[in-house]
Parts: C-alpha cells; structure tokens; sequence
C-alpha cells in the first residue's frame, strides 16, 4: 500500500486565520472509509487548518498513514456507548470550529452529542455506504432510518461519494439535498504507483486475478470461488483480506478441490502491487458506497470486473476509459467476463486508468472549500 500521505502544505502553523478541523474516527482499521477520511485530512494545507483526529480505538494499519503534524487523541473505548462521554470532553477540549465524522453509527452518536458541545461548531458527516445497509432486519431498518431523519437534520453537511447514496440520503433519510454534497473518494495516485512496483504476480501463464477487502458476506467473495470452478486449471486467484467469513472461504473452497488455484494470504499493506501485477481486479460485491479498490486498481492501470450491485461502479465506469471497468448483472455473466480477460503478464505498472475527478489533488481542494464555507456561515 502506498507510503505515510503527506500534508500538501506544512508551512507555519501561526495563522490566527485557521480554521480547526476535528475528525472522529472508530479506529485505523484497514476499512476504506477510514482511509479516505485520513487522505483528506492529510490533503488540507496546514498553514489554513488545524487538524487533529479524535479515535475510539487507537488499532489499525492506516494509523501509519497519519501525517505526524496531525495530532491524535486516542479514547480507547471501542465500543461507541462507552465512548460517548470521553468522545464529548475530547471534542470540548479541542474545541473545534468543525467536527467531521464518515462512518454511520459514529456520525449517529456524534450528531447526538453535538447539542452538548459548543454552539460555534459545525458538523459534517460523510456517508459512505447506502444507510438501508446498516441493518438486515425490517424492523433494524426502520429503527436506522428514523434515526438518519431525526438526527442527519443537525448536521451542517453531509457529503456522499455517489449519486447513488445521495439519492438514498434525500428520499429514504430526508436530508435537505441543500445540505448535500457529492464528493469522490479521493485516490493518491502517485503514491499508489510508486507502491506498485515492481509488480507482484503468482507464477504461471494462465489469467491471474486479485480481490481487495473484508472477508465478509457483502464482499461476495463466495461468487468467486464458485466462479474459479468454471475457469480454465491455469487460472490463479488471490483475494487479499481478512474477516469473518474466512473459514467458510476455505471450506468452500476446499469443497471444489481450489486450494492449489485460490490463496487467501490475508491483510496485505502491499495490496497496490498485486493489483497490478494482476489481469484484472475482481468486485463482486453484494453491495458497495464507492468502492475504492476499483480505483486504486484503475491508478495502477488494472482493469476491473465488477458486479452491477457494486454501489456506485458504474459512476466510476461512466468516467472511465472504455473497457476499463466491466460491470455485469449475473453470476454467469460475472463468469463471463471473466473468461473474456486476457492474460498479461507484467514487470513494470500499467499507465493509469484512473479518471481526474478521482484524484487527490482534484477532491481535496473541494474538500477545502466545503469545510470553509461552512465556517464562514457561523
């Protein structure tokens, strides 16, 4: 995975001008959200923000990412309600002009505090995943959305990375659209780049394929092993991650006689390499917000083959190249293209695919000025 980002600008941290900046995080676990929020904060010029992030549990590999300007004020409380009073006397200590939050339950419990702090602050929350997603029950939905209506009204902004979960956020939550703004996730693509090479590939001349995430039922993972049954003996596949649903994988695919053909290595920070070292990354998500590893394979030149119920990939494949990014409605048709892939072996990293609107320099300015008017309204 790429290096430590870096703050684009640390000039002198003396303006009494700055606006201060509070992101709350769950903890540095290896989830997307996480590491998008930490890019843009790293993003932001110090010269006109102070910045810090506030964590309930200091754990996690993108703790590394943190640039070392940006204070972090651990709580150590896991568990978000014990986490609630310690997270209220952290944020009053800091007293931030602005508290930013990106995953759901944390952007629940923060607007939920923010009557007990500072009437100057400003609250902006990130939604990164469709909020009818947070509960598979009827009755865990209804008891999320009335949540998302009651409280997502005190928030100041909230910002979605789709169209797609913006429409959600309007229609089902009843966000003011006002209040919204689309914002992609960002990609370091230089960064990721220089983390790719050399390019890492398993050994062989038939199609080698990479998946990138949580060992979890949304990932879809399952989809792949039954589709690499079909595919030729030549064919490899590795799928990077770590979660909760590994021993089903592996009796899966042990079922299938596989194991020869399918490596579950686990978390890798390396991740960037293998993506493209690969023919193609494979998404077949049962559900996504928008998803990241498809970009960062696109930032390393890796076309992607995702399933249509991916979250927003076909706005990623809309500004995409032509053929960059195949998205398909079917396991068979998964299966499909998947066959289509030609294999490519690799010693140095493709020229990227990435489109501009997904860039770090292109997002974070954005960023920028959406946290500054939101300052300047007080």
């Amino acid at each position: 995975m790429p290096a430590p980002l870096k703050a684009s600008n640390s000039g002198p941290r003396v303006s009494p001008e700055r606006c201060r900046v509070a992101l709350v995080l769950p903890s540095f676990a290896g989830g997307g959200a996480e590491r998008v929020m930490i890019a843009l904060m790293a993003g932001l010029a110090a010269s006109s923000f102070e910045r810090a992030i506030v964590v309930l549990d200091d754990q996690g590999p993108w703790r590394a990412l943190v640039p070392a300007d940006i204070p972090v004020t651990a709580l150590g409380r896991p568990r978000l309600r014990r986490a609630l009073l310690p997270l209220r006397r952290a944020l009053a200590r800091l007293d931030p002009d602005i508290v930013v939050s990106a995953i759901g339950y944390l952007n629940l419990g923060i607007l939920a505090l923010s009557p007990f702090l500072p009437a100057k602050t400003r609250f902006v929350v990130r939604e990164a995943n469709t909020p009818s997603r947070n509960a598979r029950s009827g009755f865990g939905q209804w008891l999320y959305r009335r949540a998302y209506v009651n409280l997502y009204r005190r928030a100041d902004a909230v910002i979605s990375p789709s169209a797609a979960i913006a429409k959600e956020l309007v229609e089902s939550c009843g966000v003011p659209q006002r209040r919204l703004t689309v914002l992609p996730n960002p990609v370091d693509e230089s960064g990721l780049r220089a983390a790719a090479a050399p390019p890492r590939r398993v050994a062989g001349g038939g199609r080698r394929f990479v998946a990138v995430g949580r060992l979890a039922p949304q990932k879809g993972f399952d989809r792949l092993i039954d589709a690499m049954a079909e595919m030729p003996a030549d064919t490899h596949l590795t799928i990077l991650g770590e979660g909760e649903e590994r021993g089903a994988l592996e009796a899966r695919r042990k079922a299938l006689g596989l194991e020869a053909r399918i490596a579950l290595p686990g978390f890798e920070r390396s991740a960037a390499s293998w993506m493209a070292g690969a023919d193609a990354l494979l998404l077949p998500s049962r559900w996504e917000g928008l998803p990241n590893v498809a970009l960062e394979a696109l930032a390393v030149g890796t076309q992607v083959v995702a399933s249509a119920e991916a979250g927003a990939i076909g706005e990623i494949a809309a500004e995409a190249p032509p053929g960059a990014v195949r998205c398909v409605e079917t396991d068979a048709a998964f299966g499909m293209a998947m066959k289509a892939v030609a294999p490519d072996p690799v010693s140095a990293v493709r020229a990227s695919l990435l489109p501009a609107a997904f860039r770090l320099d292109a997002v974070v300015p954005r960023f920028a000025q959406l946290l500054r008017s939101r300052t300047d309204r007080a």
